[in-house]
């Protein structure tokens, strides 16, 4: 084992959803804003959270309209989530030029995206000044997720959809399956 070095203070919570978040505000073209500062922070009500810069276009639509989706991505979107994410939607129509397809979601106003695998619809609950940024902590309304990822058991399998993952800068693929929650507890199989 090497020698620890101390850092001052950062992130290094890696690695992380690379999610592309929709919003749209009233009758407005929709927009979408790349995000990897989100997460669970709830199971029941189940809630979740985006971090967003306040200067960011999306911030004040996300205000505003109280709505948004969380759209996972996958390794064939790691185009379309970086160019979302270093992009302004007051300059370009990022669905139309990523070839995107806005579809209606059931519980918010805002379009999910319909090349995600999972789209996950929110309503903001508070926004929490941090510094440089703010936190939206939403309400999870409802969940759409793609037939085509549901095994043979009826689950879903998001390590089918090949998820995007972001850490420290770059956008990776998953890596291979360890175990599943409990795995280091059960009782093994005698051969």
């Amino acid at each position: 084992m090497g020698k620890k070095e101390y850092w001052r203070a950062g992130n290094m919570l890696y690695p992380l959803p690379a999610v592309m978040v929709s919003c749209r505000r009233g009758n407005e073209k929709p927009n979408i804003i790349t995000v990897a500062w989100t997460g669970t922070v709830c199971s029941d009500p189940a809630m979740v959270y985006i971090s967003v810069r306040p200067e960011r276009y999306s911030y004040d639509i996300i205000r505003e309209s109280g709505e948004f989706v969380i759209n996972l991505t996958t390794e064939s979107l790691a185009e379309a989530t970086d160019w979302c994410g270093v992009r302004s939607g007051r300059d370009v129509d990022k669905f139309a030029q990523m070839h995107l397809t806005p579809v209606p979601s059931k519980y918010v106003s805002v379009p999910s995206i319909a090349e995600s695998p999972v789209n996950i619809e929110c309503r903001v609950k508070q926004v929490i000044p941090l510094g440089s940024h703010d936190m939206f902590l939403a309400e999870v309304l409802g969940v759409t997720a793609d037939s085509d990822y549901m095994d043979e058991n009826g689950h879903f399998d998001l390590a089918a959809s090949a998820p995007l993952i972001y850490s420290h800068g770059a956008y990776f693929g998953q890596g291979k399956k360890i175990g599943k929650f409990g795995f280091s507890v059960q009782k093994k199989k005698k051969k």
